[in-house]
């Protein structure tokens, strides 16, 4: 197994279990204006920016409006949505086995970025009650001023693996949203993907388009690693 360079990881619902919590901020803000969203609107709002997230839930509240209503502004969505996602988000868990993935980075010499649409003051919030999240020093957030377009364009992770002096092509990312693979897929990096449980083979196809490395679980993806390691090691000697 050849190393990467570096190692980009996306933090909600891949390193802390912030997605569900999101959802059921998102669902029930637009609920409040009116309109209840499906799984797979949801699951589309994964990986984006807050900003971006607002935008289609006001196209997906005017059309049930139509013309004779008014779509709430981004403000006034956004001001029922983040106290009941702030509310949530301090209560979010640890993925199983992201701990344990980047003590094994550490342990490889592996340099590691944070490439996530969340703001500043947003991964503050939720990664406080985290310290084994401060092994990742190099972080792009959502509103970092160097970032031109949030996911699914590739910048998050080009901007990224230049922070921290690589290709993106010679990088592994780590994703769980189809904004956030689509991202890592365009910047060239080799995309590993955990995806939603309730998804389907057929429709994890459909919801990642050219994404063929998805993982079970992570505490799986970090056993295989030190397999792979311990058995280079060896052939090595």
């Amino acid at each position: 197994m050849e190393l990467p360079a570096a190692c980009l990881f996306d933090l909600d619902g891949l390193l802390l279990d912030t997605e569900p919590l999101h959802g059921q901020a998102w669902q029930q803000a637009a609920s409040h204006f009116g309109r209840a969203l499906s799984a797979s609107e949801l699951l589309s709002l994964r990986g984006r920016t807050r900003l971006d997230c607002a935008a289609q839930v006001r196209a997906w509240l005017a059309e049930t409006r139509g013309a004779s209503k008014a779509v709430p502004s981004t403000e006034e969505l956004l001001a029922v949505r983040q106290p009941i996602a702030e509310a949530l988000l301090v209560k979010a868990q640890p993925i199983p086995g992201a701990p344990e993935l980047l003590g094994w980075c550490e342990r490889q010499g592996l340099p590691m970025a944070l490439a996530t649409s969340s703001s500043r003051s947003a991964v503050a919030l939720k990664t406080a009650p985290h310290p084994w999240l401060q092994r990742i020093a190099v972080r792009v957030h959502g509103d970092d001023p160097d970032l031109r377009r949030g996911k699914p364009a590739p910048d998050v992770f080009l901007l990224a693996a230049q922070r921290l002096g690589v290709d993106a092509t010679a990088c592994w990312a780590f994703e769980d949203s189809p904004a956030g693979a689509q991202a890592a897929l365009e910047a060239g990096c080799r995309v590993h993907v955990l995806p939603p449980d309730h998804l389907r083979p057929e429709e994890l196809n459909q919801a990642y388009p050219g994404i063929h490395r998805f993982l079970s679980s992570l505490n799986r993806l970090v056993a295989h690693l030190e397999a792979e390691c311990s058995g280079r090691i060896s052939t090595a000697g």
